[in-house]
């Protein structure tokens, strides 16, 4: 098994949006192991992390953080170790489009 550590994802959501950020492509399997995301606004603003499995519709249980505040021109990092399989998607969601979110991580083949 070979270890790719890498940028796995950068978005730019739109504001109130679900942005996939991130989906782990077939025949591979993915840990996420840190998620930031940066409020460009000099407002405060609030963010969405879901996982789904297979790319499910968003439910309650994909959620792994909701409406979490970012205050004005911060960041947050969160570092989590999410291990995903073949086909599962990070969706994100924020209040603001002056929001960004990068996942870093490795992809396992």
């Amino acid at each position: 098994m070979a270890s790719d550590y890498k940028i796995l994802g950068q978005a730019a959501p739109a504001a109130t949006t679900n942005t996939d950020v991130y989906t782990v492509p077939a025949d591979t399997k993915a840990v996420v192991s840190t998620i930031v995301i940066a409020n460009h606004a000099s407002t405060a603003g609030t963010y969405r992390i879901a996982a789904r499995i297979a790319g499910e519709a968003i439910s309650q249980k994909s959620y792994i953080a909701y409406d979490i505040p970012v205050t004005a021109n911060d960041s947050t990092a969160l570092t989590l170790g999410i291990t995903l399989a073949a086909t599962d998607v990070v969706t994100v969601y924020c209040s603001s489009a002056d929001m960004s979110v990068n996942l870093f991580g490795s992809e396992i083949s």
